[in-house]
């Protein structure tokens, strides 16, 4: 048995001869499927499958010991989410027929053509990584947790559609196909680009292109590097970012004003994982994962004929949209609080007080450019600033929002630094059991003591709230 370096990608293969082994090993590794593991006895397949983890199988059909028919309705009861490509020199219909009735994925006959095994174990590894995505996914609603918190604490949110979000980037941390961020400028893009990077846990670094603006020549000197000599001023070879992004992420902001000719550049890098640098004949082979964003509708960019549809569909293998501002305005007070803070930190200020007047104002805004408007209209009236409270009056444009009674224009209450006003029962009931659940990582019974409740009673109270 050979074995390389285990990854929720493997494809492991079982022939009883020693050469299809090797050639089929060879073949996947030239087509970039690199982890594969090996096995000549059929009666190991099952104890392998136990120890690692696979997500497609091959195997030969007439095999001694185990039969591949034998070893197909094991590991279609025992392990029905890989799925298992067969491979025999019995190329008849009813063999066929036999093999698809016992759940096969697909069923190739030898001599096997290359083209045809590489592209079913790649159409297998995408069902695989599909699979697991969704039951990745739905361990994450339905335990409204989160496995990797600290990737997402740069991120300042109360809102139930962000954790959504960020439970979607956990359920794709694993899977290497690219990445569509779509949303409104100043939603905070980049951010969760990188929060994808992180949670990924790849080695290599998080590197970022914006496209915006880029002719054909500047996007392809830029991504893929030039040879020394390519063109009139190119003194010494450049790398290129798609070579600095190795075994990391690439971030291609503003992917839709990309123009037509890097377009189809871009998609023979996806397609192929492959790219030439400008003036030079060597192919080189890529591994970073692409990330890519835009506030563009690509449906629109698609039908006006501005944007690939091949492309298109070869980024948003994942892809989600970021909600506005508006959307989560439950966001704006932990937002303003947390800008206030950091701004008087940089600017060796003491913190101005922030009045609730200002938070009800402020969720009256319409916010078109998203966080980054909120940020940059706290900066400047953080700057200028000099009485020690921020109201209204320190905001442009912004109309004063007139508190209900003096209890709650108290500055020091501490339920409108959170809410923005005075909350309901409800409210606060549904805060608390977020805070407490996210403290303790999804944990129900730890979060119940927490909150002084029986565990019963908040796994009640939290299907009400998904409900």
């Amino acid at each position: 048995m050979t074995v390389r370096s285990v990854t929720q990608n493997q494809v492991l293969v079982v022939d009883d001869e020693p050469g299809i082994l090797t050639e089929v090993s060879l073949l996947l590794a030239s087509s970039d499927i690199l982890e594969v593991a090996t096995l000549s006895d059929s009666r190991a397949a099952l104890p392998y499958l136990r120890e690692h983890q696979v997500s497609v199988v091959i195997v030969d059909w007439v095999m001694p010991n185990v039969t591949g028919g034998e070893l197909l309705q094991k590991l279609t009861a025992d392990h029905p989410q890989i799925p298992v490509i067969v491979m025999t020199a019995m190329g008849d219909v009813e063999t066929a027929v036999n093999c698809m009735k016992a759940g096969a994925f697909d069923f190739l006959t030898k001599p096997v053509d290359p083209n045809r095994l590489v592209a079913s174990v790649r159409k297998a590894l995408q069902v695989s990584d599909l699979g697991n995505q969704n039951r990745i996914l739905k361990d994450y609603l339905l335990a409204d947790r989160l496995g990797n918190p600290d990737s997402f604490a740069g991120i300042v949110t109360n809102s139930k559609k962000m954790r959504a979000i960020f439970q979607y980037i956990e359920a794709i941390a694993s899977s290497r196909q690219p990445v569509l961020i779509t949303g409104e400028t100043g939603v905070g893009k980049e951010l969760l680009a990188r929060a994808v990077h992180s949670v990924s846990g790849v080695s290599g670094p998080f590197i970022s292109l914006n496209a915006a603006g880029l002719d054909d020549f500047m996007f392809s000197d830029t991504l893929f590097g030039h040879k020394k000599g390519a063109f009139t001023g190119a003194d010494s070879k450049r790398d290129g970012l798609i070579s600095a992004a190795a075994g990391g992420t690439l971030f291609l902001d503003e992917i839709g004003d990309l123009n037509l000719a890097s377009q189809i550049k871009l998609l023979r890098l996806l397609q192929e994982r492959e790219y030439y640098r400008i003036g030079s004949d060597l192919l080189l082979k890529s591994d970073a994962r692409v990330v890519a964003a835009s506030n563009m509708d690509f449906t629109a960019l698609r039908a006006a004929g501005k944007f690939r549809n091949d492309l298109y569909f070869r980024l948003c293998a994942h892809e989600f949209r970021v909600p506005s501002l508006r959307e989560r305005l439950e966001d704006i007070a932990p937002l303003v609080i947390r800008f206030v803070h950091d701004i008087a930190l940089q600017q060796e200020k003491p913190e101005p007080a922030v009045l609730p007047e200002l938070l009800a104002s402020l969720a009256q805004c319409t916010f078109s450019g998203n966080v980054r408007e909120l940020y940059n209209m706290v900066h400047h009236a953080v700057t200028c600033n000099e009485g020690g409270i921020l109201g209204a009056s320190d905001f442009s444009g912004i109309k004063p929002v007139p508190a209900r009674t003096s209890k709650v224009a108290d500055p020091t209450n501490p339920l409108l630094a959170v809410f923005g006003k005075f909350p309901t029962v409800f409210q606060v009931e549904e805060y608390l059991i977020g805070e407490a659940m996210r403290l303790t990582n999804g944990n129900q019974t730890a979060a119940a003591e927490l909150l002084g409740l029986a565990r019963p009673t908040l796994n009640k109270r939290l299907r009400q709230e998904r409900q």
